[in-house]
């Protein structure tokens, strides 16, 4: 890989802080909130959003590492998770995705090939995947605050922003 170890810690510690701001909402989000539905998408709640986010991080690294002895962590309830239960969980599958890092260092900078995988098996490409992802989630998951009536607090949104001090949390 291009960078050699260094660039790997430097790309693990990202990612910590992108696990980090979605733990910052999540411990931000009203429970009230949690079993609300989601506009336009009557089945589908605020917590089901909220739990997809883990649930997709384990499917992924199931589906990447596990042929390579990474295990992904337990899914969760996407009807029943609490706040703190996804807070742990997402703190495992966290990790799971940093032994991914750490696999595609090892094999020169590339994820293993999934069967289905749409993005580049490189490890740039592979880490911009998932930041998109739970950055476009968080998006969502702040919006339905507002569209059901219970905003963020500003603070709470302007955190998200907050990468130097989420980085050192």
């Amino acid at each position: 890989m291009r960078g050699g170890v260094g660039n790997t810690s430097r790309l693990v510690k990202a990612w910590r802080t992108n696990n980090r701001v979605t733990m910052y909402l999540i411990e931000r989000l009203p429970t009230d909130l949690w079993s609300v539905p989601v506009p336009g998408a009557p089945r589908r709640t605020v917590r089901m959003v909220a739990a997809h986010l883990h649930n997709s991080r384990c499917r992924w690294i199931r589906a990447l590492g596990g042929g390579h002895g990474i295990v992904p962590a337990p899914l969760v309830d996407l009807r029943r998770v609490s706040p703190s239960a996804l807070l742990r969980a997402l703190s495992r599958s966290s990790e799971g995705l940093i032994r991914l890092i750490e696999l595609a260092a090892a094999r020169g900078g590339a994820v293993p090939r999934s069967t289905w995988q749409n993005f580049p098996t490189d490890l740039e490409h592979f880490l911009s995947y998932f930041v998109a992802h739970e950055a476009h989630h968080r998006g969502q998951l702040v919006l339905l605050a507002r569209q059901l009536g219970h905003p963020l607090p500003k603070e709470a949104t302007a955190g998200l922003w907050q990468w130097m001090k989420r980085s050192r949390e």
